[in-house]
């Protein structure tokens, strides 16, 4: 069964258009997808071609503007985006740690809710556990935590609310590759460990393929390519993903190399 059920998805933006007043773009176009359930989709292409788009439309923190996206086997516009936003957690790329320490920042959906705090140090001990964070890290204060710290953190933070699905929007964007491969590492475990399904957005091939089974290529807005990842971004079938493709390797040669 797919989590995901993404069905000639249309999205337009309007953007500054230079003479003061604003031009309609189109952000994706005519979009369809399935994202199996318990698996790691990574969702890459260009900038702009509308990656992080399609990532807010899946809990609805914005619409699409034609075509429907199910979840679960319900249309997401039939579900309480609340109960939606709690099912589908989301982990910004730059994600903001709350003022106080690391189990109050984990804890601090079902503290919301009455349900358990950053007192029951097994539950939040067990979820650092899940993201590779040692269980002493419980009492640090969040907000002087490293990036890859917070990712960690904020992946458990959205774990705490005990989702169906994860969606992640450039979760090892300027990281340093320890930093990366710890993320990584806790993204696989999420899905291994605690069944849930994960859609990462991602610039960087490399960490794609390293942690999904699924990829979605996007290029100007449209889906171009869509398969098991080591097909999709080692061999991909249409003309314009295979030049994304070309230009991605050619771009983190020269980075290697310059670095």
């Amino acid at each position: 069964m797919a989590a995901f059920d993404i069905r000639s998805v249309t999205k337009w933006r309007f953007v500054p258009s230079g003479d003061g007043g604003t031009r309609r773009v189109l952000a994706l176009s005519g979009v369809s997808l399935e994202v199996p359930e318990r698996s790691i989709m990574a969702v890459v292409g260009p900038s702009g071609s509308g990656k992080s788009t399609l990532l807010r439309l899946l809990n609805r923190l914005e619409e699409p503007d034609e075509g429907t996206i199910g979840f679960a086997g319900v249309p997401l516009r039939e579900l309480d985006v609340l109960e939606l936003r709690r099912r589908v957690g989301l982990v910004q790329q730059q994600p903001a740690m709350f003022a106080g320490s690391v189990a109050d920042n984990v804890a601090y959906g079902p503290a919301l809710r009455g349900e358990w705090s950053a007192t029951d140090l097994d539950r939040v001990g067990a979820l650092l556990d899940t993201v590779g964070l040692p269980r002493d890290f419980a009492p640090r204060e969040a907000q002087q935590l490293s990036g890859g710290e917070r990712q960690r953190v904020a992946i458990a933070r959205a774990l705490a609310n005990d989702p169906e699905a994860l969606l992640l929007d450039e979760p090892t964007s300027a990281l340093d590759p320890g930093a990366a491969r710890h993320v990584l590492e806790a993204i696989r475990r999420v899905s291994e460990v605690a069944g849930v399904t994960a859609v990462v957005v991602s610039h960087t091939l490399a960490h794609a393929r390293a942690v999904a089974q699924w990829a979605a290529i996007l290029v100007g807005g449209q889906l171009v390519e869509h398969g098991p990842a080591d097909q999709s971004l080692a061999a991909p079938q249409s003309p314009q993903a295979r030049a994304f493709i070309e230009q991605a390797a050619e771009a983190g040669a020269e980075a290697e190399h310059d670095g």
